[in-house]
């Protein structure tokens, strides 16, 4: 099996996986030198032992550590808050977000007021014991 860490249909989606060799361990890649110092900082701070190394994969330089999988759920903790301080908009433009979530809240609106009209339409169609058509 191929090594998960340089995995040819790599998303990007995580940043971690078991070691391909040593089960024991849990590897954290980055190929941003900054988050790299970060997580690195954090760890040293969290006082959990780790191995570090520098990878040239697809012309890219990944920052590797390995973590105990004892020391995961801490590791993990911080390779989310590492994540999160770097962490792009999706929409970059505030005006273009508040757009997004107007129209998206119109739209809501406009459904629930769709749905309670259907459902007075068959309120007065079960008084008047008539079959109801809801696209009228």
């Amino acid at each position: 099996m191929e090594n998960p860490i340089d995995h040819i249909v790599d998303l990007g989606l995580v940043n971690f996986t078991r070691h391909p060799e040593n089960k024991n361990y849990v590897v954290f890649r980055f190929s941003d030198v900054e988050r790299a110092e970060s997580f690195e900082k954090e760890l040293v701070l969290a006082k959990i032992w780790f191995e570090k190394g520098v990878e040239e994969r697809k012309n890219k330089t990944f920052t590797l550590f390995g973590v105990h999988k004892n020391d995961y759920k801490s590791a993990g903790k911080i390779n989310f808050l590492v994540e999160a301080k770097y962490k792009k908009p999706i929409i970059p433009f505030k005006g273009l977000r508040y757009a997004v979530f107007l129209l998206s809240f119109i739209a809501l609106i406009l459904a629930l007021i769709g749905f309670c009209d259907a459902q007075k339409k068959i309120r007065r169609s079960n008084e008047t014991n008539t079959p109801v058509n809801p696209a009228r």
